[in-house]
């Protein structure tokens, strides 16, 4: 057994190491997307404002890794430092990149979805300006051949006055799209720029607001992203779609109940824990699947036991200020040998204190998920003494 002593935590010793099985193919019951990071260069000026210096092996590499474990990938979103720091000339590239290196593996529309926002017209100051804008990254997914997630734009929040303006532009965006889309309503904790969207700043009337726009275009709605870490919200939110129109819940904290009951899932927690997440939707599959009521309660007892262990870590992660979840996620990536370097753009891996960054190892470890705990454990030692630790 290694011990190591980590700030703020003391000497810790690891538990033993938990292998994770590769699955054969993806989760039946429900449709899961891992949003994915991308791996800096660390040799490039990553430096905060300066253009994205990307790894593009690493990142795509990266990518191979969730598919392996049956997961599709939600790429270009806020999880890749969308508005953190990744711009659209690497945005376009990484869209385009990520696509191709899915024909590997089936179909890219099917296997990975990205996202189109405004992020690349910041001084968009009207709603056609806006709307073009949306439509050139539109177009960008659609031709490299991947699936469309709107994500929510800082510059129509700044805009609109009222709902009426989101229903103006959302309405034209649907019929842009070659297939039904996904739309992403990113809460205010992982942008403050985003306070208000959908038209209001109260719960209820922007989700009646959003309601109201999914109804009138269900056809065209693959799916709602929600991502308010608000479970009641999402259960409610759920119910009232349309038929045919997924919840893909973004509730870092909450996910296991939330698609133990019927939610699919886009999350960013599960570019960290891809191996257990697969295990426990493996476990979900065969609940769902079973005939025999104590096989099905002996497998959502399996699915709970992977799961619990996963959701304090990401309550870490995930930990105020929100936004700044993307350092955790590298750094796990990193621990777990998936790049070479503590690296991210925009010089984001500055983001979390070493002491954040000790808990997070530990949790990780208490969840099985350092896949190889001496490499893990060589690199923590590594931070701790460029830290002078």
């Amino acid at each position: 057994m290694t011990t190591i002593d980590l700030p703020g935590i003391g000497a810790y010793t690891l538990r033993e190491p938990v292998t994770w099985e590769v699955p054969g193919g993806p989760p039946a019951g429900r449709v899961v997307y891992a949003a994915a990071h991308v791996v800096a260069d660390p040799l490039g000026d990553n430096t905060p404002g300066s253009p994205a210096a990307v790894d593009w092996d690493a990142t795509l590499r990266f990518r191979r890794h969730l598919w392996s474990h049956g997961l599709r990938v939600a790429d270009a979103m806020d999880t890749a430092q969308r508005n953190m720091g990744l711009d659209w000339a690497a945005t376009k590239e990484l869209i385009r990149r990520s696509a191709a290196e899915a024909r590997s593996y089936g179909d890219p529309a099917t296997l990975v979805a990205c996202g189109a926002g405004t992020d690349h017209a910041p001084q968009a100051a009207d709603l056609n300006t806006i709307t073009a804008a949306y439509a050139e990254q539109i177009e960008t997914v659609q031709s490299a051949g991947a699936g469309v997630i709107v994500m929510a734009s800082r510059q129509l929040a700044r805009v609109a006055a009222g709902p009426q303006d989101y229903h103006q532009v959302y309405g034209k965006l649907f019929g842009l799209a070659d297939r039904p889309v996904i739309l992403h309503w990113l809460g205010e904790m992982f942008d403050p720029q985003l306070a208000g969207y959908w038209g209001s700043g109260d719960v209820a009337a922007a989700t009646e607001s959003f309601l109201e726009l999914i109804h009138a275009h269900a056809a065209m709605v693959d799916g709602v992203k929600v991502s308010l870490l608000d479970e009641e919200h999402e259960v409610r939110l759920r119910a009232a779609l349309p038929e045919g129109v997924r919840l893909y819940t973004g509730d870092d904290f909450n996910y296991p109940s939330l698609i133990k009951s019927g939610s699919h899932a886009l999350l960013g927690i599960f570019d960290a824990i891809a191996p257990a997440a697969t295990a426990a939707l493996q476990a979900l599959d065969a609940a769902e699947a079973a005939q025999d009521e104590n096989e099905a309660a002996r497998q959502l007892a399996r699915y709970d036991e992977i799961f619990a262990p996963t959701v304090p870590l990401s309550r870490k992660i995930f930990e105020t200020p929100t936004y700044n979840y993307k350092t955790g996620i590298v750094f796990l990536a990193w621990l777990n040998g998936h790049q070479d370097a503590f690296a991210m753009v925009n010089g984001a891996q500055s983001a979390r204190s070493l002491r954040h960054l000790a808990e997070v190892f530990r949790l990780a470890d208490q969840a099985g998920l350092l896949s190889d705990q001496e490499l893990a454990v060589g690199r923590m030692r590594a931070l701790l003494a460029v830290n002078g630790l």
